[in-house]
């Protein structure tokens, strides 16, 4: 459920409809782009900080497995890697704040380079840089498994859960407090998407180590009870019609050109050599599912400076002459991916063969889980009509790893049946970013609930777009945007300040 590239984090969309034989299930969310801080072709681009190395120290913390029973395997240990960045830190004396990253599904060592809130304002603030790699993910993984290996077995992955992740969190940051003296430091929480969602979650289960916290592109109204949202792919379905009414209007009338293909006579071999596939489509919805990831992934990471959909549209807009709707979409497709600058054109398109990330193992198991959302599809978009089905859903997961979802336990967990409700009364601190053009946007918070538990979005911000570092020709609303959340996080931290001086004088 994520940053200016195509960002916050999507994996590849090829990698999660390739799941590998012994992870062979997809649920129907699967097929969108999950919540990531950064698409994976943002991932290739290296941005460089000037950090000496002993600026930056990696450590890894004996984290205790099961936080919430005492069987006698709950106390079992593993090692759980934090980085820390001393470069702009005041020091404990002074009482200078903690900006803590907390990390969602990927290794952390892919995070450091690409999330630039932290090391663009912790200057200003003198802060310290922490990050914290989600359990299960990187090298934080219990008994020094494969994640692959982790989730084969029933008892170990039944331990990898967004409570114990919050739980370990909230351990680690009183470590190093505890280590640094830093008994003072208010600590500023962090995230894009999921990690957005746990920033957030953190900051209501526990306000005594978190002072505040910057949910980025955090859909957190999606968790609630497999009820349909409309809105992601109506999203996308705008964002491409805003772009071009030609192009929309195309992609809308591909999908039953597809069938009429695939219905032909070795249509399905024609299919295969109109789109370039890698390997011959054994079945349409190969490529549709396929069509349908790259629409939303741009969507979803429809950043300023590179414009995923802008490319789309002018390939299929300019497609030297060709009337075929499929050769149109087809030519879309190629734009895209020449413009991709960080990564090679590919060879051939759809189902290639492609390395499964950790990303999409984990997540597919935490969708399996807890992580439950239903993204569905009405007529007034550029997509076919689609209503998942909670049996389905269950079914497919049931197939895969002998588990019954459950979509009733994160509103449960972190806030009931009205989670803005919860918000607006039982917490405060929080930021809530997001950028409209973001099918995720439909999910999050877009109105200020209280003086403190604030709204800040973009009209044309994409997934996570605020977390990516500053870089020259940034427009205007995006440079704004991240000035008014340093102003409420320095509000927040001048507040803290004030309040520690009163007592300290009393």
């Amino acid at each position: 459920m994520m940053s200016s590239s195509s960002y916050c984090w999507a994996p590849n969309l090829l990698l999660l409809l390739t799941i590998s034989s012994h992870f062979a299930f997809a649920t129907p969310s699967s097929y969108i782009p999950p919540l990531r801080t950064v698409s994976e072709s943002f991932r290739h681009v290296r941005v460089n900080y000037d950090f000496l190395p002993s600026d930056v120290h990696t450590f890894f913390f004996n984290q205790t497995l099961d936080h919430f029973s005492f069987r006698p395997e709950s106390y079992t240990t593993f090692r759980q890697k934090y980085v820390i960045n001393f470069k702009y830190w005041g020091g404990a004396n002074s009482s200078a704040p903690i900006f803590a990253y907390l990390g969602e599904e990927a290794p952390i060592s892919s995070d450091i380079p690409i999330i630039g809130f932290l090391p663009d304002n912790a200057p200003q603030f003198k802060a310290l840089i922490v990050y914290i790699e989600h359990r299960f993910y990187g090298e934080s993984i219990p008994y020094g498994l494969s994640l692959e290996e982790a989730l084969e077995s029933p008892e170990t992955r039944g331990y990898f859960s967004s409570a114990q992740a919050l739980a370990d969190y909230a351990e680690i940051l009183i470590h190093i407090k505890g280590k640094l003296h830093a008994k003072n430091s208010p600590i500023i929480v962090m995230g894009g998407s999921y990690g957005g969602m746990l920033a957030s979650w953190f900051r209501l289960k526990y306000p005594h180590i978190a002072y505040g916290a910057l949910a980025s592109s955090a859909p957190i109204l999606l968790l609630n009870n497999f009820v349909p949202h409309f809105g992601y792919y109506s999203i996308v379905s705008k964002d491409f019609r805003e772009t071009s009414e030609t192009c929309y209007q195309t992609i809308k009338e591909s999908w039953s050109e597809i069938d009429r293909v695939a219905s032909e006579p070795n249509g399905l071999s024609e299919l295969s050599k109109i789109f370039n596939t890698c390997k011959p489509l054994q079945d349409v919805n190969e490529l549709k599912r396929y069509l349908e990831y790259e629409y939303a992934s741009s969507a979803q990471y429809n950043d300023p400076h590179t414009k995923p959909v802008a490319h789309i549209c002018d390939g299929i807009n300019n497609s030297n002459g060709s009337s075929s709707v499929l050769s149109k979409v087809f030519s879309g497709l190629v734009a895209l991916k020449r413009n991709q600058s960080s990564m090679p054109v590919p060879p051939c398109f759809v189902n290639p063969p492609v390395n499964i990330s950790q990303t999409i193992i984990g997540w597919d198991w935490q969708e399996c889980s807890e992580i439950v959302y239903a993204l569905a599809r009405s007529n007034d978009t550029m997509f076919e009509p689609y209503v998942p089905s909670l049996q389905s859903y269950i079914d497919g997961c049931n197939a895969s790893y002998g588990v019954v979802p459950r979509p009733h336990w994160i509103p449960t967990s972190f806030g009931g049946q009205d989670m803005e409700s919860v918000l607006r009364h039982f917490t405060s601190n929080i930021i809530f970013s997001n950028g409209l053009v973001d099918p995720y946007s439909n999910g999050g918070v877009l109105e200020d609930l209280s003086r403190t538990v604030r709204a800040v979005y973009t009209v044309h911000g994409s997934h996570c777009l605020d977390l990516l570092p500053s870089v020259k020709g940034d427009p205007y609303w995006l440079v704004n945007q991240r000035k008014t959340e340093v102003g409420i996080i320095r509000r927040w931290i001048n507040k803290y300040y004030a309040e520690l001086k009163t007592l300290r004088d009393a």
